[in-house]
């Protein structure tokens, strides 16, 4: 069992902040043994934004490395009509293997997740003749026409490199995107599901807990290992209902982008407040939800 871990990010200078209350997350929940190497790809980071990244080694002493990407080699991927907050960089991880040359296996994390656990166990995680080894997505868990499928999200990703190196796997990601070009809805993650099919390990769900309300969970448990805020209700947004929002302040709490002593009260209390309020606003009915309760009995017992 390894405890060198690989940990690669993607940002941009607007998401460099997260990317760094990622890493904070991960540093911060380290079993004793556990020794980080952290690729950092970088859609232009400024240096004070990198510096604020490095400054992240005084919680634990690890790894960090800034790896420039060229982003011409992804304009194949400039024509899908996708999610709106999806940029660019997303679509990095599709060519891990060539970014990361020396690497042999890889955690891929979105910035929008935080790290509750050691990743020792999910790094091991034996992979057999598959490609990578990640969670259900949220998108497609409950619904009825999706129940026997092994569509994965794509926020969370253990990457046998050295196989996909081998395989040509990113080629085929390039051939799968020009011929499909139209039909993909959910970018990379289209992508990396459709041409890996039968070929990506399934885990269990505490590895990626996708969360956007109290009532839209991927998994109830009390306890995840990673919590991934998906779609609009991310925990940095003012008034934002993410269940989970807490959590993402205690890390924010150890970060050079700390929330100042005199804002504390409006992030706190009226923060809470107002998404309160907004819950209510969007879902007025949620009482009469069976999920809610479901989601209740779930999440006290």
């Amino acid at each position: 069992m390894s405890n060198n871990i690989n940990i690669c990010l993607s940002c941009d200078d607007k998401y460099a902040k997260y990317a760094g209350v990622v890493i904070a997350s991960v540093l911060l929940n380290a079993g004793e043994e556990d020794e980080f190497s952290f690729y950092v790809l970088d859609g232009g980071i400024s240096e004070g934004a990198k510096l604020r990244i490095n400054r992240l080694k005084t919680i634990r002493n690890c790894e960090i490395e800034f790896v420039k990407v060229d982003p011409s080699q992804f304009d194949v991927y400039k024509d899908i009509l996708t999610h709106e907050y999806i940029s660019i960089a997303t679509y990095y991880r599709l060519k891990l293997s060539q970014l990361l040359p020396a690497v042999d296996r890889v955690i891929y994390l979105d910035c929008d997740v935080i790290v509750r656990s050691s990743l020792a166990e999910f790094y091991n995680t034996a992979l057999n003749d598959n490609y990578m080894a990640g969670v259900i997505d949220a998108r497609v868990k409950y619904k009825p026409k999706w129940k026997d499928t092994k569509y994965v999200n794509a926020g969370v990703l253990l990457m046998d490199l050295n196989k996909i190196r081998w395989d040509n796997v990113e080629d085929k990601f390039v051939e799968y995107t020009k011929n499909n070009i139209e039909n993909i809805k959910a970018g990379d993650q289209d992508i990396i599901n459709f041409t890996l099919e039968g070929k990506i390990k399934i885990v269990d769900d505490r590895w990626n807990v996708q969360v956007s309300s109290f009532l839209s969970r991927s998994s109830f448990t009390k306890d995840p290992f990673i919590i991934h805020y998906i779609a609009k209700q991310k925990p940095w947004i003012f008034a934002s209902y993410n269940h989970f929002k807490k959590e993402y302040f205690k890390v924010l709490a150890h970060t050079p982008w700390a929330i100042p002593y005199e804002e504390k009260y409006v992030w706190g209390f009226w923060n809470d407040v107002c998404g309160f309020l907004n819950f209510i606003n969007e879902k007025p009915l949620f009482l009469f939800r069976p999920k809610f309760w479901e989601a209740v009995i779930k999440t006290i017992f």
